[in-house]
């Protein structure tokens, strides 16, 4: 039975695109959804006769009152939508998104070759971040719009003296032979990141003053160009950028439940954490912890170790990385998880159990996911009180699996697709992702910093500034020596290029 403010609120709905806001007993602010259309999209909440998940239902069991923001155009919604998410944070945006991670617009607008791309994961790198939006999809057709009214580069191609094709397509500004200047792409930079930002009124007044401005003064051709922009900018607001059909697919809500019933585990697994090793034969050995709030990814909460000790060892890698983990340090600054998961067979759950109750956490509990069979591995831990996973054999025959046991471990074969092996995959893969990242940052600094620091002349000063100008021995091997001698000057600039080319020559098939 809905309520009357719901009633009264449901008839006055626009039909206009625009961003909604579902709010609990209390007034606070526990959803926010964008729309096509206001006024279909927020009715399907009301509709009984919808397909719902459970996670979904629990949402509209909490609105008690909704409102909403009428906007011009699906692109504002869709910026808007992000904004307001930053801003308040609503819990159910994270509870009710499925196991794709927000993905944010990134722009290095400071760099001396701007580029414009989407990513997963903000870093502390200068560039300016938009975001987090919830579908990677809308934001990508989103910004393919975008382009067409202010060309950016996407990428910066080490050598590129020419044009490229994209350039010719109208989508890229031209930046490698002088077709703009960096000065005048920042300006088209600025209104690419106003529109961005939800300032697109303000855009097209402004680009609207600069047309007739230009016209005045007899700069026809200039004029043209910015009226085209202009009538890019407001055709682009008529297009559809996303669909009402889109609604909240929650499978993790199923494989939690199966996580909790197959184990026995005494509480809900909240924060779920994985761990995996990356190493070339013991050099650049590192850690990974992922983390997964909810049975959803939590990027920021991830955390990378590097190996103090660097051995050809994962058993004693991964004891070294939960030792370090389960310190009194890092207890205190990171939450304690309800779940620990191990990429890797016996031996390295076994390791890790010893760390963990070493450091007197022995209540916390481990499984491992074996790689080859996606078993999972649970070690007969019964000498401590607490830590014993049990094993349900009614959910286990339920999801069509089996197991066998040894004298300290017991192994459990579940079909592939059934949604607990699917998140225990997306926890391991992605735990195997961020380490095998990490160990290659680590492996390519090693190399350049070895070959750089070979070269007579070079000290650490002039490698950090080829490396902040070109950003990579590759980039660097195969720079122009002129473009080398504006950094280092002329006879610095000689050496590091013979010298490259040989060590490149040496290198060659």
């Amino acid at each position: 039975m809905l309520s009357p403010v719901i009633e009264a609120k449901l008839k006055d709905l626009p039909k206009n695109p625009g961003v909604y806001f579902h709010k609990d007993a209390r007034g606070e602010i526990i959803y926010v959804g964008k729309a096509a259309v206001l006024n279909s999209r927020v009715r399907q909440y009301f509709q009984k006769s919808r397909n719902r998940d459970p996670k979904t239902d629990s949402l509209v069991a909490e609105i008690a009152d909704f409102d909403w923001m009428v906007v011009d155009s699906e692109m504002e919604a869709l910026f808007l939508e992000a904004e307001m998410i930053r801003r308040y944070m609503p819990r159910f945006n994270i509870l009710l998104r499925d196991d794709k991670s927000l993905s944010f617009i990134r722009i290095d607008y400071a760099s001396d070759f701007p580029t414009v791309s989407l990513t997963r994961r903000p870093l502390d790198d200068g560039a300016k971040y938009f975001g987090p939006f919830l579908s990677a999809l809308s934001v990508r057709q989103a910004l393919r719009g975008l382009r067409r009214v202010f060309p950016y580069a996407t990428h910066r191609i080490p050598g590129q003296k020419r044009a490229t094709l994209q350039y010719h397509l109208g989508l890229d500004p031209g930046l490698e032979d002088g077709r703009t200047t960096l000065r005048d792409y920042r300006a088209n930079l600025r209104k690419l990141m106003a529109v961005i930002q939800g300032k697109t009124k303000s855009v097209e007044n402004d680009l609207e003053a600069e047309m007739k401005q230009l016209a005045k003064a007899a700069e026809f051709e200039k004029a043209a160009k910015i009226r085209n922009q202009l009538f890019a900018l407001r055709n682009l607001n008529r297009q559809i950028i996303f669909s009402d059909k889109e609604f909240l697919d929650i499978s993790k809500d199923h494989a939690l439940n199966e996580l909790v019933n197959l184990l026995g585990l005494s509480q809900f697994p909240r924060r779920i954490e994985g761990y995996d090793i990356s190493h070339m034969s013991g050099s650049d050995v590192v850690a990974s912890m992922v983390v997964f709030s909810n049975g959803v990814s939590d990027k920021g909460q991830y955390r990378k170790f590097k190996m103090k000790l660097q051995v050809n060892n994962d058993f004693l890698n991964m004891h070294a990385t939960i030792t370090r983990r389960f310190g009194d340090k890092n207890m205190k600054l990171w939450s304690k998880p309800n779940l620990v998961i191990i990429d890797g067979g016996k031996g390295q759950l076994e390791s890790a159990i010893r760390a963990r109750n070493a450091m007197g956490y022995e209540n916390i509990p481990f499984m491992g996911l074996a790689k080859r069979e996606e078993q999972i591995v649970l070690m007969k831990d019964t000498k401590i009180p607490g830590s014993k996973l049990t094993l349900d054999n009614q959910t286990l025959q339920k999801l069509g699996g089996f197991y066998s046991e040894s004298n300290d471990f017991i192994v459990i074969n579940l079909p592939h697709n059934t949604n607990l092996i699917k998140l225990l995959q997306r926890i391991r893969d992605e735990s195997h992702r961020f380490a095998v990242s990490y160990h290659s940052v680590l492996k390519r600094k090693r190399q350049t910093n070895s070959v750089l620091e070979d070269i007579p002349g070079v000290g650490s000063a002039t490698k950090k500034k080829l490396l902040r100008h070109f950003g990579s021995l590759k980039s660097i091997t195969v720079a122009d020596p002129a473009e080398l001698a504006l950094i280092v000057g002329q006879k610095k600039a000689h050496v590091i290029s013979e010298t490259l080319s040989f060590e490149s020559g040496k290198t060659t098939p």
